[in-house]
């Protein structure tokens, strides 16, 4: 039987520290069950409880977020200027360096067990990317990796690369969390206040700037949880 990934909506608009505390409590509640799970085993019983594998989909007004290994100088910014443009900043707990999120971006986290899939952080991420560029080829583009940069690109290795997708995660006893950022009809110009995830010399763009015209949100997210299943071979209910 495939394993099943609980699938949760959470809206627009939604505080990014409220679904990262939300994404804390779910993981935390695997923690425990792999705590007492342990504990099971040790006292030679077998009363053990499944781990729950979540996905959600969210759309964050403007924020800025600084990964736990990221530099703060990539924050171009200052208070007044963020002010100004009605945007927050927040230092994280995931990987990588500085992102933004906002409106019209579909950003996904999963809360996965990898014990229940394989342990490979490395591969997880490959995972991840792949269930981007299969939906963003729905559209006719051809998302691509580049070495040694997390996330999904267009035209990498050339003059006029550019970034689609960002992402970054953090993992606690092989559970994961954050994810990734797609850019749907996303506001680019927020993009100038940062060096995004710390790359000088590439840009960003999104899925309605590379096709000229803008994408259907529930439409997106269905081409991505039908990747998602695919790629990670579950369930999505």
């Amino acid at each position: 039987m495939k394993q099943v990934v609980k699938f949760q909506d959470l809206g627009i608009d939604r505080d990014y520290q409220e679904i990262w505390d939300y994404q804390e409590s779910l993981l935390a509640d695997n923690i425990a069950i792999k705590q007492y799970n342990r504990a099971q085993e040790k006292e030679g019983k077998s009363d053990f409880k499944t781990t729950t594998n979540h996905l959600l989909f969210v759309e964050h007004p403007h924020v800025y977020t600084l990964g736990k290994s990221g530099h703060l100088e990539n924050m171009l910014a200052s208070s007044d200027k963020l002010n100004e443009i009605n945007a927050t900043f927040v230092k994280t707990n995931r990987g990588g360096d500085i992102t933004y999120h906002g409106p019209q971006q579909l950003i996904g986290y999963p809360i996965i067990d990898l014990d229940t899939f394989k342990p490979d952080i490395h591969l997880y991420m490959r995972n991840l990317e792949e269930v981007i560029i299969k939906t963003i080829a729905e559209y006719g583009l051809k998302g691509e990796r580049s070495k040694g940069e997390t996330g999904v690109w267009l035209d990498p290795g050339k003059p006029f690369a550019r970034k689609i997708c960002a992402m970054g995660v953090k993992a606690s006893r092989w559970i994961t969390m954050h994810g990734f950022a797609l850019n749907v009809n996303t506001d680019l110009r927020y993009f100038e206040y940062i060096v995004p995830c710390g790359i000088q010399d590439k840009a960003v763009t999104s899925l309605d700037r590379e096709l000229g015209f803008q994408i259907d949100m529930n439409e997106i997210k269905a081409h991505a949880k039908k990747h998602f299943m695919d790629v990670f071979d579950v369930e999505i209910k």
